[in-house]
């Protein structure tokens, strides 16, 4: 069961997962991990339920699950997070566990510069989320109760269970602490967010953001085959306003499928709503005209960037349609 995004918390639409794991989250430790392990309570895809799928300890889930406690306590994990953050909110889905979900849960954080299970374990913890009754196959947006920076989780399931996937969703901080210096503005680990796209067929426009190169053609943003007149395109929010110095569009493992031609407007944003800013990126000035892109390629750009000093938001029109891998957004932080 999914909520529409309309029915969302605005934390959920503005802002990133924290513990996603191309971030470089992980999950640390586990009291059981018996019918299904951690680390894929954190994959950033989408729940799966295979029928009829086995393994040597029972039915194979797509989640993090624990065998059924006979014994007094409950079970717990520690997750590490790709950043170090301020936490918002959090999505607990369990989906495809339904006489095998974790009937409640409760989470504290902490702040720590070590991974050690031990140092952690002696760490001083706060509660973000108390515990909560959770229903099966269901996704449960829930707030966090309190303030503060944070780079580890730890998870407790009462009494044991499966929870499908946790998402932690939050703004990173201490991304842009040197005023001189060049940043990637648009990088999902910057703060970074895809706000809006036309078309995302074939891959998602967050991608984009991602770290690193794209792993294959699945690892991008790709638009359908265009059968009419116009353009694809999606709108980027920076992690923070910044003026921007330098472009990259990388086309990598898109051959067949690259756009032809791509090309930036840019404004700095401020009220409104996403929905509203679809509408005003029509009439953005041009940050970067119209491009030439090749295939399986890096395309950088710096001087036919226009000076329009501070921006907030990006707009990447794709000419027609294609796959576009990775968009760097090289600047530094307006002061």
């Amino acid at each position: 069961m999914h909520a529409a995004t309309s029915d969302l918390p605005l934390w959920a639409t503005r802002s990133i997962n924290l513990a996603d794991p191309r971030l470089g989250a992980r999950g640390l430790a586990a009291s059981d991990e018996f019918f299904a392990p951690l680390s894929r309570m954190l994959d950033p895809a989408p729940a799966t339920f295979i029928p009829g799928k086995y393994d040597e300890n029972g039915k194979w889930m797509d989640g993090w699950e624990t065998r059924r406690k006979r014994v007094m306590g409950h079970d717990w994990s520690m997750i590490k997070l790709g950043r170090r953050g301020v936490i918002a909110g959090f999505d607990v889905d369990t989906s495809h566990f339904t006489g095998n979900y974790a009937p409640a849960i409760s989470i504290e954080a902490t702040t720590s510069a070590s991974d050690d299970i031990n140092d952690l374990q002696a760490a001083r913890w706060t509660e973000v989320l108390p515990s909560t009754s959770l229903n099966g196959n269901s996704h449960h947006w829930l707030n966090s109760v309190a303030a503060g920076e944070y780079t580890h989780l730890r998870i407790h399931i009462y009494p044991d269970g499966g929870i499908a996937r946790l998402r932690v969703y939050g703004q990173p901080v201490g991304a842009f602490n040197d005023a001189d210096a060049l940043y990637d503005l648009a990088a999902l680990e910057n703060g970074g967010r895809a706000v809006a796209w036309n078309d995302a067929h074939f891959g998602q426009a967050s991608n984009l953001l991602l770290p690193g190169r794209g792993i294959n053609m699945g690892d991008g943003w790709e638009t359908r085959r265009r059968r009419e007149p116009g353009n694809d395109w999606c709108l980027i929010e920076l992690g923070a306003p910044g003026i921007i110095e330098r472009i990259e569009v990388d086309t990598a493992h898109f051959k067949g499928n690259y756009p032809d031609r791509c090309m930036l407007q840019a404004a700095l944003m401020q009220g409104g709503t996403d929905q509203s800013l679809i509408t005003q990126s029509m009439f953005w000035p041009v940050l970067l005209p119209e491009q030439p892109l090749q295939m399986d390629a890096i395309h950088t750009f710096s001087s036919q960037l226009a000076a329009l000093g501070p921006v907030s938001h990006v707009r990447l029109n794709i000419i027609p349609d294609g796959g576009v891998s990775r968009l760097r957004l090289w600047g530094k932080v307006a002061r």
